[in-house]
């Protein structure tokens, strides 16, 4: 038997060892034209939601192909129950928030439109090829959600109950809070606001909510991407799967 494939592939298909799956054109082409892959070569596939499989390229043309698939190769790991709340900006910078929130293991990825935020309107599925490309290279097995756009006056007004949200407050100085003395949950979000940062109201409208806890990041102002990174890695290593 050959080493596990380094060639992965996520497919929106119940996996199970004999299954046969179909391949979109785009997959074949990046398989046999991108890949140079021919018949009877392997790769690893997973759905999101079974694990990771090996599966043999079975068919393959210009316009799909079939794969053939065999053994379990990796089990299914869920991230915590973790969201990522986050203000669009620019559109690579975008695309990269969206892109490390899947290696470090966000659940759920939320665009929010704040007072001060830039992009009106986002690429929902657009994002989340992106969100399937970073899982696919970084070895996960499971795919984070993209929501929609939505207000944070909205998602903030039909929070569920029970979830936590860690609000990364630029105006708090000083180093990181105390993540060993936040309230005990296994339901979290992480807020970060936009370049221009949260409005006054949006401020006072967060302190005033129960489920909130404010955190700094530094005692420098973070670009939205980079805070981004950075709020996720405190929470993964202190209250995440890292720990």
């Amino acid at each position: 038997m050959s080493g596990r494939p380094k060639i992965r592939l996520f497919v929106d298909h119940a996996l199970a060892p004999g299954e046969r799956v179909g391949l979109s054109r785009d997959q074949a082409h990046y398989l046999t034209g991108v890949m140079r892959l021919g018949e009877g070569a392997e790769i690893a596939v997973f759905d999101g939601r079974s694990g990771e499989f090996r599966a043999v390229l079975a068919e393959a043309s210009k316009r799909g192909g079939t794969l053939e698939v065999q053994e379990q190769t990796a089990p299914f790991r869920a991230p915590p129950d973790l969201w990522l709340l986050f203000a669009p900006i620019k559109k690579a910078r975008t695309d990269f928030i969206v892109e490390k929130a899947t290696e470090l293991g966000a659940a759920r990825i939320c665009p929010v439109q704040t007072e001060f935020t830039n992009a009106e309107r986002i690429r929902r599925d657009r994002l989340q090829a992106h969100a399937i490309e970073a899982a696919e290279q970084c070895g996960g097995t499971y795919v984070p959600e993209v929501d929609e756009l939505v207000p944070l006056s909205e998602m903030l007004g039909n929070w569920p109950e029970g979830r936590r949200l860690l609000f990364a407050d630029e105006g708090l100085s000083g180093a990181a809070a105390a993540l060993s003395e936040l309230p005990a949950s296994d339901q979290w979000a992480i807020l970060i606001g936009p370049e221009g940062g949260f409005s006054p109201a949006e401020r006072e409208r967060l302190a005033s909510l129960p489920f909130v806890s404010a955190i700094s990041l530094g005692p420098r102002i973070l670009r939205a991407d980079t805070a981004a990174v950075a709020a996720l890695t405190l929470f993964q290593a202190s209250h995440g799967d890292w720990a």
